[in-house]
């Protein structure tokens, strides 16, 4: 499959391998890192990891700007590797303040707004090549699983290494002591029958000195993150290395240079544009401030609404209908980012406040590294079997015996309880990426030799509707369960907590269900829209057209915030409900204007 496309593609594929994997190995552990390190609460880092998710992407205008006008796309891309190596530094060194922690992240976010949209920017320059055009869709695919490869393995080595150091200072984990360990510090934790069973449980002894206990578990399950943030240092070298040893096989500018030749007219009234879009940002901004009472959330968009006239006065006659078509599929992309990336937060909550601590041996298999990629590996075997040549079913079959052989040595080795991390979760969906993007691919090619593979506008819409059915699955089982506003309250200034019994929580399989359906959404949707932008944008405005789709990225993210806020005071059925609503609308509203995105593309 992969000699439809250029070698280039490659580079790109191991370069944002390595970075997704570092970015990933953080946002696996980000939230919770907050909350067990400085005692804030799920609205606090909420907001922290929203603006964080925010800066990542809005940043990418800055990156689209810088590359578009020196044209050094490659050069951008390298200062940025080296910039987010420098902010995964920061974030290794144990003992930071909460300010020095918020400046390594923001150095991150710009490392990446250079990275990111270039990189993708510079994919598909590969693809206007003629040669190539009719892979595009595939080529984004193709790509979008090598974020995804990075991102799998990212929460296991996270939470791997912040048990290891538990362990070393004689601990084991439990996701609801970080909080509690505050709560009693600050003097407000008044029932302490649950701290003290917790902590005898975690230490393996019974504890005498609970103010020593809270500050010793503390610092050591923070000190565990700072731990895995430095692998996230280590990743982005092992990118650098592959970018700068292979970037000589990525597209040179002058291919851009002559494309941007053929296009009509140049861009008018630049100063009185960004005047306008200035006014226009400024306005918005201050609008939301004062209806909502978030700056933040203001100035994400206000800069959004900026960009938007921007572009239209910027953008000659010719190029409009098109730039018009990707600022509608933008509006769309931040309601599905604004629902999809509940998962490193809501969805986070839910795993750790409500689904089961401990499971049996065979489902352990998918939340222990070695065994689910032996699971892996006999699956893959399976597959094999059924192939048509002769070699690759003796080869299915060796993996299908090895492999599953291994499978059954992990199972037999697992107790009848086996504790599970919340943060293994979210390498559900990176894990589904990897193995559902060639069938998917499949699915395609079969279709477009049918004459009836959908067009790239019409795979958003449908992923829309499916990442409804995704939060519709979580809403099912989150029915009959307590409200998290009962589960921590503060009564007479005083901290109560109600954790949901064992025997009341959910079984993962709902939560997996639920990151499935959103995995397959997720494949319709983000690298579509990838390839729909590349496609679409007016040469000239190549990276900053990334830099908008992935700005459009960080306003969703920006409304994060919803999830968080609405956390303690909604019960969860309602919570997901949102979600699936704004995803039903933003499904609609793309299939309302199919015709003039589906005329972009021509």
């Amino acid at each position: 499959m992969l000699k439809e496309h250029p070698k280039g593609l490659l580079v790109a594929f191991f370069s944002n391998m390595g970075e997704r994997f570092g970015f990933y190995t953080m946002m696996a552990i980000l939230v919770l890192f907050l909350q067990a390190k400085y005692g804030l609460t799920e609205s606090q880092a909420g907001g922290y990891y929203s603006w964080f998710y925010f800066g990542i992407y809005a940043l990418a205008l800055i990156g689209g700007i810088l590359a578009d006008a020196t044209r050094k796309y490659k050069f951008v891309i390298l200062m940025g590797i080296i910039i987010m190596f420098a902010g995964y530094v920061v974030m290794a060194i144990p003992g930071n303040p909460l300010a020095i922690t918020l400046t390594g992240l923001f150095t991150i976010a710009l490392g990446n707004g250079l990275f990111k949209g270039n990189l993708q920017a510079v994919v598909g320059q590969m693809y206007d090549d003629p040669r190539y055009s009719k892979v595009r869709d595939s080529a984004f695919m193709i790509f979008y699983m090598g974020i995804n490869i990075g991102a799998f393995f990212a929460p296991f080595v996270a939470t791997g290494i912040r048990n290891w150091f538990l362990r070393t200072q004689g601990f084991e984990h439990d996701g609801s002591l970080p909080a509690m360990c505050h709560a009693y510090t600050n003097g407000t934790l008044e029932d302490l029958t649950a701290f003290q069973s917790l902590a005898d449980k975690v230490s393996g002894k019974a504890v005498t000195d609970l103010a020593a206990f809270a500050n010793d578990y503390i610092n050591a399950f923070a000190r565990g993150y700072n731990y895995a943030f430095g692998i996230a240092a280590g990743a982005m070298i092992v990118s650098m290395l592959v970018y700068i040893i292979f970037n000589k096989l990525l597209p040179s500018v002058d291919k851009v240079v002559a494309k941007d030749k053929n296009e009509t007219g140049k861009a008018k009234g630049n100063v009185v544009s960004f005047l306008l879009a200035a006014g226009l940002m400024v306005t918005t901004s201050v609008i939301f401030y004062v209806a909502m009472k978030d700056l933040a959330l203001g100035m994400a968009v206000g800069l959004f609404v900026g960009f938007v006239a921007m572009m239209f006065q910027i953008s000659t006659k010719e190029e409009r209908p098109r730039v018009t078509s990707l600022l509608l599929v933008f509006i769309v992309v931040i309601f599905f980012w604004m629902s999809f990336h509940q998962n490193g937060l809501t969805l986070t909550f839910f795993a750790r406040d409500y689904t089961v601590k401990e499971v049996g041996a065979f489902t352990n298999i998918f939340f222990n590294l070695e065994s689910i990629l032996a699971f892996i590996g006999s699956i893959a075997g399976v597959v094999l079997l059924f192939n048509k040549k002769s070699s690759n079913k003796l080869i299915g079959g060796a993996m299908a015996l090895v492999f599953g052989g291994m499978t059954y040595y992990f199972v037999s080795g697992f107790s009848t309880s086996n504790p599970i991390a919340p943060e293994v979760f979210q390498s559900f969906n990176p894990l589904f990426i990897v193995s559902l993007t060639f069938p998917v691919m499949a699915v395609f090619t079969w279709l477009r030799s049918k004459n009836l593979e959908p067009s790239t506008p019409k795979k958003i819409g449908i992923g829309m509707f499916i990442a409804a059915l995704g939060f519709l699955v979580v809403l099912v089982a989150s029915l009959g369960l307590i409200s998290p506003h009962e589960l921590q309250y503060v009564e007479n200034g005083v901290t109560k907590y109600n954790p949901v019994p064992d025997s009341s929580r959910v079984i993962p399989y709902w939560l997996i269900s639920g990151y499935l359906i959103l995995t397959i959404a997720e494949l319709f949707l983000s690298p579509m829209g990838l390839s729909f932008v590349s496609k679409v944008a007016p040469a000239r405005f190549q990276g900053l057209m990334q830099g908008g789709w992935l700005l459009a990225t960080a306003v969703g993210n920006k409304f994060l915030f919803i999830g968080s806020d609405f956390w303690g005071k909604l019960d969860l059925w309602q919570l997901w409900s949102i979600f699936i609503v704004c995803c039903v609308l933003s499904a609609i509203f793309i299939f309302s204007i199919m015709k003039r995105l589906e005329s972009a593309t021509k």
